[in-house]
């Protein structure tokens, strides 16, 4: 959205995204990065760039990504910003970490639908005879399916959003899920549209809550932007000053 937004206003702006697919999603006239990147190669790309901020709109779990990126910016010294993501009421059960939702899981045998990505494939192993109880949906991707029944999953739905209430609906009676896990992702994530094929199906809602964070709205990032002024963090605010001669600015979309 804020790729568009820039591209609607004529403000210079590069994305980086750290897969194929997620850079073929960008609009036309956006410059495109793609591939992850190193602490190292970011900062060289920071200096090298001319860039007169680095805008990150990683997804809220990517705790890795936005450290690093604070951090390479109070290197380099570019102003940094933190776009958060539009928060959306709760449906069902929420836990605060994947440790929780383990332990809930565990003192039942419910058969269950993860839509939480492939990264927590792994702790989701801890999750009793999940080889028969748990469905994947993950991206397409043949490592990633590989990894997946490398691990013993049996039941892995590989598909490309966004997806509907009736294509959640869809993979919900695939798998005959009793419980639905996602994470608190937001209307851009699909999170409503999960959460009304749950109800629709009578499917429980085990939501993992996003981590704390601070940074600013969509709209208030947008009207920096149109006021020529960007945003240095500092200790949970914000300081704000005009843009340099620098004229891009560079938006951070990978995770």
């Amino acid at each position: 959205m804020l790729a568009e937004f820039c591209v609607q206003n004529g403000i210079p702006a590069d994305v980086s995204s750290a897969t194929a697919y997620g850079a073929s999603l960008l609009p036309e006239g956006i410059g495109v990065l793609s591939g992850r990147m190193h602490p190292n190669e970011i900062c060289i790309l920071l200096r090298n760039g001319c860039y007169a901020a680095v805008i990150d709109a990683t997804h809220p779990y990517a705790e890795n990504i936005t450290h690093t990126l604070r951090a390479v910016c109070d290197e380099c010294g570019t102003p940094y910003v933190r776009l958060l993501r539009e928060q959306e009421p709760i449906y069902g059960e929420s836990v605060a970490n994947l440790n929780e939702m383990i332990a809930l899981l565990n003192t039942n045998d419910a058969v269950i639908l993860s839509t939480l990505g492939s990264k927590s494939v792994h702790a989701l192993c801890a999750v009793r005879n999940f080889q028969q109880r748990i469905w994947l949906r993950i991206l397409p991707s043949a490592d990633a399916a590989l990894a997946c029944r490398k691990f013993g999953f049996q039941h892995v739905i590989e598909a490309k959003g966004p997806f509907s209430v009736a294509d959640n609906m869809m993979h919900l009676r695939q798998s005959g899920a009793e419980i639905l896990l996602t994470k608190e992702s937001g209307r851009i994530g699909g999170y409503p549209e999960k959460c009304e094929a749950a109800k629709n199906m009578n499917v429980r809602v085990l939501t993992l809550r996003r981590p704390a964070d601070s940074g600013l709205s969509y709209e208030a990032v947008a009207a920096m932007l149109l006021r020529n002024e960007t945003g240095i963090y500092n200790r949970n605010r914000y300081e704000w000053h005009q843009f340099s001669d620098r004229g891009s600015i560079r938006c951070d979309s990978f995770g």
